[in-house]
């Protein structure tokens, strides 16, 4: 089988939509490198859900940062990867979700927006974009499942203006390839038939 140039898969969706576990076992499939989210070492994550409004700026800071230094290793490296999450979800969803909630100001949106945007223009879009679409029950349940004290306080409501959001950006998605796959009836982690369908399509896209 031939590969096109592809180096660089990302894997994109709500808190809770199996990102990580995917990002693990296709990197095992095909080999290739996974660059996982910073949540161990983040500063600033405990914080941020003991405090939202003043600390969601710093938070959303470190996030660019830290995915913006992923990206640049990445082309460094010349590596081919599997990134669990996208420089793109927190300025799309996250920030401004936040922003809309009264929980970042105008001004640190603002700010923050003018250094995503100068950033954009320095890196290239992931060959192949993942999108794992799931309602808020499915995110519900494996949040619970995978029992991180910090997301135990994680509200529906706003679990759903994240998908809404995710549900928007998608729609405008144009910088690559983009595969959307619906995780509410697919068990992936525990059904190998599951994640080979997933594979297979992976498979058409980037051969």
């Amino acid at each position: 089988l031939i590969y096109l140039k592809i180096m660089h898969i990302a894997v994109a969706g709500n808190i809770g939509s199996g990102k990580t576990t995917l990002t693990r076992l296709l990197s095992k499939h095909y080999g290739w490198k996974p660059h996982f989210e910073d949540v161990d070492d983040n500063p600033y994550l405990n914080d941020f859900y003991e405090d939202m409004q003043r600390w969601s700026f710093n938070l959303q800071i470190y996030f660019l940062n830290s995915r913006f230094n992923q990206i640049v290793e990445i082309r460094r490296t010349g590596d081919k990867v599997i990134q669990d999450r996208t420089i793109y979800e927190d300025a799309h969803i996250f920030a401004p979700n936040l922003h809309s909630m009264g929980l970042m100001s105008t001004r640190d949106f603002n700010n923050y927006l003018s250094l995503f945007n100068l950033m954009c223009s320095l890196i290239q879009p992931p060959d192949l974009l993942i999108y794992l679409r799931a309602t808020v029950p499915t995110l519900v349940n494996q949040i619970q499942k995978r029992g991180r004290e910090y997301e135990k306080s994680i509200r529906l409501d706003y679990l759903q203006r994240l998908n809404e959001r995710y549900e928007a950006w998608i729609e405008n998605y144009k910088l690559g390839k983009l595969l959307i796959i619906e995780v509410d009836n697919l068990n992936f982690p525990e059904v190998p038939a599951d994640l080979r369908s997933i594979i297979t399509r992976i498979d058409a896209l980037i051969h």
